[in-house]
């Protein structure tokens, strides 16, 4: 996945943020032809980049897919964070990316189907250069506090 360039990631970052969104938008947005667009999006199915298209159901839907849900914290090498957030964003099981002062550099929320797709998930994001270490917890339960409770 390293060899994604900067409109392919630009594309999966949009795709993740809206699914429906039109190949003509997407290519208004990226200041490209629809061609190019529709090409990429074609080559990124074909090598397993984009593995599919999903609607996103609140966690309170008794519909809801039963997902694999965690958290991961991640010890870089270094101060540099960019290249870890490029290759982060082009991982579609990657909810969202914190970086943080403490210990850990970053905490990565992840999501996957299954435990074998959880599995490969945390080798891939492990196999980055710059992570030295790692700690990852899978989410058994979430309970949301809105700001008037608190």
């Amino acid at each position: 996945m390293s060899d994604l360039d900067h409109i392919d990631r630009q594309l999966i970052g949009l795709l993740r943020s809206d699914a429906r969104t039109s190949v003509s938008q997407l290519a208004k947005t990226i200041d490209v032809s629809r061609a190019t667009v529709q090409n990429r999006i074609n080559r990124l199915e074909k090598r397993g980049v984009i593995t599919g298209y999903t609607a996103l159901v609140s966690p309170g839907t008794n519909e809801q897919v039963s997902l694999i849900r965690a958290l991961m914290n991640i010890e870089l090498k270094g101060t540099s964070t960019k290249n870890v957030k490029q290759a982060l964003m082009a991982e579609p099981s990657v909810c969202a990316i914190h970086t943080t002062n403490g210990r850990w550099d970053m905490i990565v929320e992840l999501q996957t189907k299954s435990l074998e797709e959880f599995d490969q998930v945390l080798g891939r994001i492990r196999d980055i250069n710059e992570v030295s270490a790692s700690e990852t917890s899978i989410l058994l339960s979430s309970h949301r506090i809105s700001s008037q409770e608190l």
